[in-house]
């Protein structure tokens, strides 16, 4: 399609903003009673780790090496996205630390998920644009890949936030804030078509989840003393890897 083709910018915003609406799937946990869902935090939390790493290895990373090449940039952006990480919950560890008001603050790690899972949902716009820039039916495989891709991950951010200590409505609403950069993903891949070339925030976001994942998600998890909810945490993180692997495999 060409890019003065007002048809094109009334596909991608259509078909984005339909994908951001996917973050409201926590609102099911909104029918379930405290106890409950205390119950199911763990299991989630882990689950999300796995859509974390699955994300990242299986999809941002995979589609990165697949634009640019087995290229040392790929790998150090990754490599970056991780290190900023470091140094940002670092920073909100230091605010959180130095503060008066503790019992108002909320783990530094749901304010990374936030981040990244924006930056991760603004190239997930610039992946659906660059595809109906090429047609509509490979732009809406590229939206119902993107949408396999996006339920299961969306739950397990609004885990982590309401881990973290958000409150449910609220973790909802943030959730779909970050979602919601999709669309002006779209709508830059269309202005900026063949233009500038931001292939490196895909390694870079990839890095981010992994941190994520690595440092803040699966230490809460691997203390379980006992064997039995060790093994089901086990399982929760490896069905959210296998989950994304198999998005990606239908979708290849």
């Amino acid at each position: 399609m060409d890019v003065t083709d007002p048809t094109l910018y009334a596909w991608v915003l259509a078909t984005t903003f339909g994908v951001s609406m996917l973050a409201w799937v926590g609102i099911v946990v909104l029918f379930l009673r405290d106890r409950v869902l205390e119950r199911l935090m763990s299991l989630l939390v882990a689950f999300a780790a796995g859509t974390l790493v699955g994300g990242a290895m299986f999809h941002l990373l995979i589609e990165a090496l697949e634009k640019k090449g087995v290229k040392l940039s790929v790998f150090v952006w990754f490599v970056a996205g991780f290190s900023v990480f470091l140094l940002l919950e670092q920073l909100l560890q230091m605010h959180h630390h130095v503060s008066p008001n503790h019992r108002h603050h909320k783990k530094p790690v749901t304010y990374m998920i936030l981040f990244a899972d924006g930056l991760h949902n603004f190239t997930g716009g610039l992946a659906i644009a660059g595809s109906f820039l090429l047609g509509v039916p490979t732009g809406l495989i590229t939206v119902l890949s993107a949408a396999a891709h996006e339920i299961p991950q969306e739950l397990g951010d609004f885990a982590i936030l309401v881990n973290g200590g958000w409150k449910k409505k609220k973790a909802l609403l943030l959730n779909f804030v970050s979602a919601i950069a999709i669309v002006p993903g779209g709508l830059v891949a269309i202005l900026l078509a063949g233009r500038l070339d931001i292939t490196f925030l895909l390694p870079f976001a990839a890095g981010n989840f992994v941190y994520v994942a690595a440092a803040d998600l699966i230490p809460e998890i691997k203390h379980e003393p006992e064997l039995k909810r060790s093994l089901l945490f086990f399982t929760a993180f490896s069905a959210g890897i296998l989950l994304l692997l198999g998005v990606k495999l239908l979708g290849a």
